[in-house]
């Protein structure tokens, strides 16, 4: 015989019942020997006990209760249900003119929930021609006199089911009410949270059953509750020792007291969804499955309760005395968490329960307060329980640490003897993100990433294509999942929780909405958006004052646009100070040399301790393509400049590239990184604009660009021979001391020089350190274009994945 056990969505009006009613009647016809458990359908459990509590207020509950009538028979006309509905009055009236109820009462009153369905899916089955047999537990299994959370007599019980059917077997289909039954006394108990699975597992245990098939709205058993994290997937077996960890620790399709019977005889149990008969679900059998971890639970409407007082120390027996004055009360401890010789101790309770354990704990604490050994005792309301199952100690810091790079930080965890569970009290505002994450880390499957794009002209636009192309590759590679959630300019936000797609320049004008940072921050929270990096692709100084709130919010940092590392001395100190604090990260390896690994291997020489003495180079790949054609050919200087602004190497008012601002800004950032502390005012600029062309618009300057002809065209003939010109920043000086000297200038240098050498718009630097003496690192390569910036962007982000 196999025991079916159905919850309450799979019992809900329409598809739900209907589905039921199928499985049943396929199985009968299959010839397969099945009794079926019935939960209350829908929320009927929850209804019921929602209009009790409008009629212990004296409240009108009759309409409340009228719908739940009108539920119950809306679709069955031919129904009756006059008993049930007559015993729910009598209750309610009572209960609303005494204005009190007992848990007996509640028993009462919830146990017609599951009466009522059990009959109307024997009434549907036997109008299908299938005898069917509504089967009352109640006259069943005995339990002891525990209203709300009853305890089954084995041996009373068992002798009742085995007579029940001895007398009801071979064709007949026994239709149970599942979660109810009756104290010896004859008056109905409940068996408190997940009782119909505990009542399909008795009946699994006392009749010897082969299985149980528990049908629910999902496939199966998951890594984490499918509703909450979205790659959560399905786990194929289990044991029943892991299965009992799931049950213990929140998992809402099982429950601990269901696995125990079903252990005691070797009961496979099969978690199946109504809804989808092609999927196997979950077995859950005797034999061991694969080592590691199998799933994330979670435990809600919980509180943690915190005892703190320095005065404990060295005193013997405070666990006792708190778990003595709670058992007292009945109440429950589920995880308990020590500090370093019993000054502090936090645990958690049920939320219901948790002013009456502060209650406990002050009445026997009393003395101690009154001697200042206990300075306080506290809820921590709100709050969520993440239990990770099969997570062994030794591999946590992983997860641990990537819930803190989210800033979600644990109020409290505890292991298992064993090492291989581990449980984390969260904020329930953080329930969610918390879930992602450590799913994300733990079981491999794709970390998700998730991208704000600011700035989407062509370094930013050329970004956003790259990463959209590249995405399923390099989740595949590198199981990770680029997810553009926000893309921005200076006027509107497009922000799509999923990701844009390559139509997003449509979307942005369309569906875009003006907006500030904190509304890509609320939308990030709102959506509980995990692993977040903030793009700046735009050469704007007023962004970069939003770089402080973001890192403060939980986002890393990529920047293209220079501005933030050129600021003032005191915004580079601080905003680095933040992103310590917060712990987060800020790369911008393209703010100097486009995609060439400039900043990084400078980076790494100083950590090392190497001593570098000087950093010279060209730094614009625009004046690079410049003076490299002009330098080698016969032609008018104007000519060259035109060509590099046709061919998009300049900035469409080419004098910002003429006036050397941004190799200044590129060599200040070279020069920060060595800890120097200049400023952009020290910078001496030579200015490659005359003058008489520094003011009035760019149309008027295009206008007049034969005009520098006659000053670089002397400036190239005065130059010895075999010298070419190139625009450099030169960093110099003791760099061991506060400042060092930085020049940005236009020089001559021998054709055969290294300098000399460069072609087209490529970038160099030469690196002079202590160790290598006179050989410098040479780094070379294209220097410009959004292509190339756009692609060491994107290297930037690719590295930010591998830190977290």
């Amino acid at each position: 015989m196999k025991i079916l056990k159905f919850g309450g969505k799979s019992l809900a009006n329409g598809k739900g019942i209907q589905s039921v009613i199928d499985i049943i009647e396929d199985k009968v016809k299959s010839g397969e020997r099945i009794t079926v458990v019935i939960s209350a359908r829908g929320k009927s459990t929850d209804e019921l006990e929602q209009i009790l509590e409008v009629a212990v207020k004296n409240k009108d509950y009759k309409e409340q209760l009228a719908a739940f009538k009108k539920y119950q028979i809306s679709d069955f006309k031919a129904m009756d249900l006059t008993e049930e509905f007559e015993t729910l009055d009598k209750l309610f009236a009572g209960v609303s003119l005494i204005g009190d109820y007992s848990k007996r009462i509640k028993d009462q009153v919830l146990s017609q929930g599951e009466v009522i369905a059990a009959k109307l899916v024997t009434q549907i089955l036997k109008e299908k021609g299938i005898d069917a047999n509504f089967t009352d537990t109640r006259e069943l299994i005995v339990t002891d006199a525990q209203f709300g959370d009853a305890q089954p007599l084995d041996k009373l019980s068992k002798e009742n089911v085995v007579s029940h059917f001895n007398k009801y077997n071979g064709a007949t289909v026994n239709i149970v009410t599942g979660f109810i039954a009756s104290n010896t006394k004859n008056e109905t108990t409940t068996l408190g949270r997940n009782g119909s699975n505990y009542t399909a597992s008795l009946l699994a245990n006392y009749l010897d059953a082969d299985e149980l098939q528990s049908f629910t709205h999902v496939n199966g058993i998951y890594t984490a509750d499918p509703e909450l994290v979205t790659d959560a997937r399905k786990i194929e077996r289990l044991s029943f020792v892991e299965a009992n960890e799931l049950a213990y620790f929140g998992t809402n399709v099982l429950h601990a007291k269901t696995i125990i019977p079903l252990i005691e005889k070797n009961i496979p149990l099969r978690i199946l969804n109504t809804f989808d008969h092609k999927s196997e679900g979950t077995l859950i059998t005797s034999e061991a499955s694969e080592k590691g971890i199998k799933s994330l639970s979670v435990l809600e409407n919980v509180a943690l309760i915190n005892l703190e007082g320095r005065g404990l120390l060295g005193q013997v027996g405070v666990d006792a005395r708190i778990f003595k004055a709670l058992a007292f009360r009945g109440i429950s401890v589920s995880i308990i968490s020590q500090g370093s010789s019993e000054r502090g101790i936090g645990f958690v309770v049920g939320a219901d329960s948790a002013k009456e354990a502060k209650k406990a704990l002050e009445e026997e604490f009393e003395a101690d307060f009154y001697k200042r050994d206990v300075s306080a005792i506290t809820i921590e309301g709100n709050v969520s329980v993440i239990s990770i199952i099969g997570q062994d100690l030794s591999t946590f810091h992983k997860p641990y640490n990537a819930l803190i790079k989210n800033q979600v930080i644990p109020l409290l965890f505890n292991n298992t003897i064993t090492g291989k569970n581990v449980s984390l009290v969260v904020r329930k505002n953080q329930l969610h993100k918390a879930l992602n994450v450590i799913h994300g880390e733990v079981f491999g499957i794709a970390k998700k990433i998730n991208l704000a794009i600011f700035g989407h002209g062509l370094v930013g636009g050329t970004l956003i294509d790259q990463i959209l192309k590249s995405a399923k590759d390099i989740q595949k590679r590198k199981k990770v999942d680029l997810n553009i959630f926000a893309v921005g300019n200076s006027r509107k936000v497009l922000l799509e929780k999923k990701g844009v797609d390559q139509h997003w320049k449509t979307a942005i004008e369309k569906q875009g909405n003006s907006y500030t940072i904190k509304d890509v921050i609320q939308f990030a929270n709102e959506n509980h958006l995990e692993n977040l990096i903030a793009i700046d692709n735009t050469a704007s100084e007023a962004f970069t004052k939003n770089y402080i709130t973001l890192a403060k919010n939980g986002f890393d940092l990529v920047s293209s646009n220079k501005v933030a590392n050129t600021l003032s001395f005191g915004f580079y100190k601080e905003l680095r100070n933040i992103l310590e604090e917060n712990q987060k990260q800020y790369l911008y390896e393209t703010n100097v040399g486009a995609g060439l690994p400039l900043i990084d291997t400078i980076k790494l020489l100083h950590l090392s301790g190497e001593n570098i003495t000087r950093i010279k180079g060209v730094f614009s790949g625009s004046l690079s393509y410049l003076f490299n054609n002009f330098s080698a050919q016969e032609r008018l200087f104007s000519e060259v400049l035109r060509e590099a602004i046709d061919l998009g190497f300049t900035e469409p008012d080419p004098r910002e590239d003429l006036c050397g601002n941004d190799v200044g800004r590129k060599l200040l950032i070279l020069a920060r990184e060595l800890d120097l502390n200049n400023e952009f005012i020290d910078v001496n600029i030579d200015n490659l604009i005359p003058e008489n062309l520094r003011a009035g618009d760019a149309q008027q300057f295009l206008v007049r660009l034969k005009e520098l002809d006659i000053v670089y065209e002397k400036i190239k003939k005065d130059q010895k021979k075999g010298h070419v010109l190139r625009y450099i920043g030169d960093l110099h000086g003791d760099l061991s001391k506060e400042k060092g000297i930085l020049d940005v200038k236009l020089v001559s240098v021998p054709q055969e020089s290294a300098l000399g050498q460069v072609k087209g718009s490529d970038s160099i630097f030469e690196i002079y350190t202590e160790s290598y003496g006179d050989q410098p690192i040479v780094i070379q390569g294209a220097g410009a274009g959004a292509a190339v910036t756009a692609r060491g962007v994107f290297g930037d982000v690719l590295r930010l994945t591998e830190k977290g």
